[in-house]
């Protein structure tokens, strides 16, 4: 049995467990808490503006693109460790859009299409290996085109043939570089890899013909620098269910994971001032320099160094630094297409990197990545703060607290009923989903 033909097995034959819904079900919520903001208009996106010039459609592929964009827009949605990349916001688009046009789809068989799209990706992310995302490809891009074509596969009920040519055709048009960082196609990296797996399904269920075979291998064989490891895609597949294991982690911050523990440790020194009882305009005014320091590659996706927007600062370790060190929090408001604010500027001009060449590549391991904030003051003093990816993780995520941030116009009654109807577990709770995400025109006092 060939590779393809043994993945397709199992994608057609997951069953995922009552524990894999519940981890879905929390994924399905904290993409509507990212998503809704967009498309009320709370957040206004200029990128989307453009976007539906072009695209006006009202169908599945346009559906897909379009949300899976604004899911995205904020990059504020979940990340998998074993993909280095986020999963639902290529997967939920595609598997909702493809939902909107077969009302025969219930909650439960979703959450299974859901699931089995992050096994996929996990198992994606492990098969390329680290060389894949060094190169300069955006895994979320990639990646997601192909685990988001496994879950509609699983969704329409695609026999293993079908799920086979389904992968082959998303596979051989995955795309997405990392060079759009920073700007309005990164989302659509998101959108587009959502688009492609919708497509890829609707051609093969039409009997569109693809190669059933050696296409996966192919793509392997060519975008990994010889670092790939296929049978990571098969072996143990569902012992645990990814989604559970390492699991979907939810941004805390509205910024490029990769800034996450920066933050923290700049956080803590902004409590360790204050509890001196100085005020926090004496430390600014005494900072001489800010060095941080991190594993070598510990900034590949942190990449923008001086963002002229809230956008590009989004992917700025001195920008996030500054940020929390003047504010003491990272706000959806200040990583707006608007210019970045001068003071927090002026602050990260004074941050330095500095790699710690003592430490292992951070290719080798992104998971001990760490981020170690240094301040020197003018009058010779230091103030140091470091934190590791797993410390950052072991802070504890309060969900409902980020849909309240994402959605301050949410009555508590109306953020309740979100949450009930993320579920999935009524009849109506699909068609009511989609119909909200899709409406052609959306009423913000409805939602």
């Amino acid at each position: 049995m060939t590779l393809t033909q043994s993945l397709a097995k199992l994608i057609v034959s997951s069953s995922p467990s009552s524990a894999a819904h519940e981890a879905a079900r929390e994924g399905l919520l904290d993409f509507l808490a990212v998503t809704l903001p967009v498309l009320r208009g709370d957040f206004p996106d200029a990128g989307l503006n453009s976007l539906h010039q072009v695209y006006r459609a009202d169908d599945p592929p346009t559906r897909a693109l379009l949300l899976g964009y604004v899911g995205h827009a904020l990059d504020f949605d979940d990340f998998h460790p074993d993909f280095r990349g986020h999963p639902s916001v290529v997967i939920l688009p595609a598997l909702l859009a493809l939902a909107s046009q077969r009302p025969e789809i219930n909650g439960g068989h979703f959450l299974d299409a859901y699931v089995t799209g992050v096994e996929m990706s996990g198992r994606l992310g492990l098969a390329v290996g680290s060389q894949h995302y060094t190169l300069g490809f955006h895994n979320t891009a990639t990646l997601g085109t192909i685990a988001a074509a496994a879950a509609c596969a699983r969704l329409v009920n695609a026999t293993e043939r079908q799920t086979a040519v389904i992968l082959g055709i998303a596979t051989t048009q995955s795309a997405g570089l990392r060079a759009q960082f920073g700007s309005d196609v990164k989302p659509l990296h998101a959108g587009l890899a959502a688009q492609t797996a919708v497509i890829a399904t609707q051609l093969t269920l039409a009997g569109f013909h693809g190669q059933p075979d050696n296409v996966l291998d192919s793509f392997l064989s060519t975008y990994c620098a010889g670092q790939q490891q296929p049978q990571k895609l098969i072996s143990g597949w569902g012992t645990p269910w990814r989604i559970i294991s390492p699991g979907l982690e939810f941004k805390p911050y509205p910024t490029c994971a990769g800034t996450h523990s920066a933050a923290d440790a700049a956080r803590a020194l902004r409590h360790e001032w204050l509890q001196t009882g100085n005020g926090m305009d004496a430390l600014i005014a005494a900072i001489e320099r800010i060095d941080v320091s991190f594993p070598p590659g510990g900034d590949i996706a942190a990449s923008v160094r001086k963002p002229n927007t809230g956008v590009e600062a989004r992917f700025s370790l001195e920008y996030v630094i500054a940020a929390c060190l003047l504010r003491g929090e990272l706000r959806l408001e200040d990583f707006s297409p608007a210019p970045v604010e001068t003071d927090i500027a002026a602050l990260a001009e004074k941050v330095a990197r500095c790699p710690d060449f003592s430490a292992p590549p951070d290719e080798q391991n992104p998971a001990a990545r760490f981020h170690q904030v240094t301040v020197f003051l003018r009058d010779g003093s230091v103030l140091q703060q470091r934190f590791t990816r797993q410390q950052s993780l072991a802070i504890p995520f309060d969900l409902p607290a980020k849909l309240r941030a994402c959605l301050p116009n949410f009555t508590g009654a109306k953020r309740m009923e979100l949450v009930a109807l993320s579920r999935l577990e009524n009849r109506d709770s699909l068609p009511r989903l989609v119909d909200m995400l899709f409406a052609k025109q959306i009423n913000a006092a409805s939602l």
